[in-house]
């Protein structure tokens, strides 16, 4: 009787812990819809247009044009960035590349993708992807690890013949993000997110002074990560119900029915 409330016990704690796992996998709320997305792009970091993940963002420009956009992503978080660009109808074979630069401006590199793609004489469009690697909550500083806060996209054609610069082009860019989760927590994490103005807001805050800098405007929908909380402390609460399950059985297979048949009943 007691090892069957035992195994009662644990296998409620393991149901406790299996549910915030089963609660989190439940997909979000679709955030497609472009009713405010921007129609135009920056021509530097500084005056990049600012994007949400899940929108697509269009621009109007000229062939030799750098087009910028910025969008955050979060710890945990691996982005990935598609661009469409729209070629008028007569044009020579041209080369277009789309570039991701971090909080820091530090070029990060795709896992995979059709970062630079050439598109045929007279073609239609081109299309370029880049996958990221995934977003770290913390990383050493001689490490070159994507970080939370403002990313920045740079779309530009690198190989064009000098009679097709000027040519009016069309963009298309959008970023959706795969959460990866407890695979990728680390212990640690940023005092703030690398966006822009963050650090004149904190030396201004130390200095006490009346004035403000301006920060990017743009943010997860769920606000920037605390740092400490990851899917990790579910499968370790799952590791340790699974553990105690494994103590219980063991116990009760190596207890046997009692007391020996062979001895005596007075001794």
């Amino acid at each position: 009787m007691r090892i069957t409330r035992v195994l009662s016990a644990s296998l409620l704690m393991l149901g406790l812990a299996i549910t915030p796992a089963v609660a989190d996998s439940s997909p979000s709320p679709s955030a497609s819809e472009d009713g405010g997305a921007p129609t135009e792009a920056g021509t530097s970091f500084r005056t990049s247009t600012e994007i949400e993940q899940g929108q697509t963002a269009t621009a109007s420009g000229s062939a030799g044009d750098y087009l910028y956009w910025s969008f955050p992503a979060d710890a945990g978080q691996r982005p990935t960035v598609k661009a469409t660009v729209k070629l008028p109808e007569t044009h020579a074979a041209e080369t277009w590349q789309i570039d991701v630069y971090d909080g820091l401006r530090r070029r990060q590199s795709c896992q995979y993708g059709a970062q630079t793609h050439t598109a045929a004489a007279n073609a239609a469009s081109v299309e370029l992807d880049c996958v990221l690697r995934t977003v770290r909550a913390w990383s050493e500083p001689w490490a070159d690890d994507p970080l939370p806060g403002t990313y920045y996209i740079r779309l530009t054609v690198v190989d064009v013949p000098a009679s097709d610069l000027g040519l009016p082009v069309g963009a298309e860019v959008r970023v959706d993000s795969q959460d990866i989760g407890g695979a990728a927590a680390v212990d640690g994490s940023l005092a703030e997110p690398l966006v822009p103005g963050v650090a004149m807001k904190s030396r201004e805050d130390e200095e006490s002074s009346s004035a403000s800098a301006v920060l990017s405007s743009i943010e997860p929908e769920d606000g920037w990560a605390s740092g400490w909380w990851s899917d990790r402390w579910v499968w370790t609460a799952i590791g340790g119900a699974l553990a105690a399950l494994a103590g219980v059985g063991g116990y009760a297979l190596t207890r046997g029915s009692g007391r020996p048949t062979r001895v005596p009943p007075g001794a």
